[in-house]
């Protein structure tokens, strides 16, 4: 009667250990992710054809994907981590369709973005 007893945790303990491990996995993973996303973020901002109003959301994403990553370094919530990213994708989303509006903007008036300061 013992085994039956004591076997089950022992399986209990092994799944905790293995989930531990996949958690950390995917954990550093979305880090690395995460950390490309920054990078890309401030190639943006620190591009010498990113207008200023356009380099103060790149910034701004930067912050905030910054924030995502210390949130998951520190504890991982995936509930909280998919708000996140959520809300990272649709800022990106929007930094993107200012920047193809301001673009289609300047075709239309026939100025040169590059003559812009």
């Amino acid at each position: 009667m013992r085994n039956i007893c004591v076997r089950p945790v022992f399986v209990v303990r092994r799944v905790r250990k293995t989930l531990e491990a996949d958690m950390q996995r995917t954990r550093l993973k979305l880090l690395r992710d995460l950390e490309k996303m920054f990078d890309m973020a401030k190639r943006y901002a620190t591009s010498k054809d990113t207008k200023d109003k356009q380099r103060q959301i790149w910034i701004r994403i930067m912050a905030y994907t910054g924030q995502v990553m210390n949130s998951i370094s520190k504890s991982f919530d995936e509930a909280v981590v998919t708000k996140d990213l959520e809300r990272l994708e649709k800022m990106i989303h929007e930094a993107v369709a200012k920047e193809e509006d301001r673009g289609a903007d300047e075709r239309s008036s026939g100025t040169d973005p590059s003559e812009e300061t």
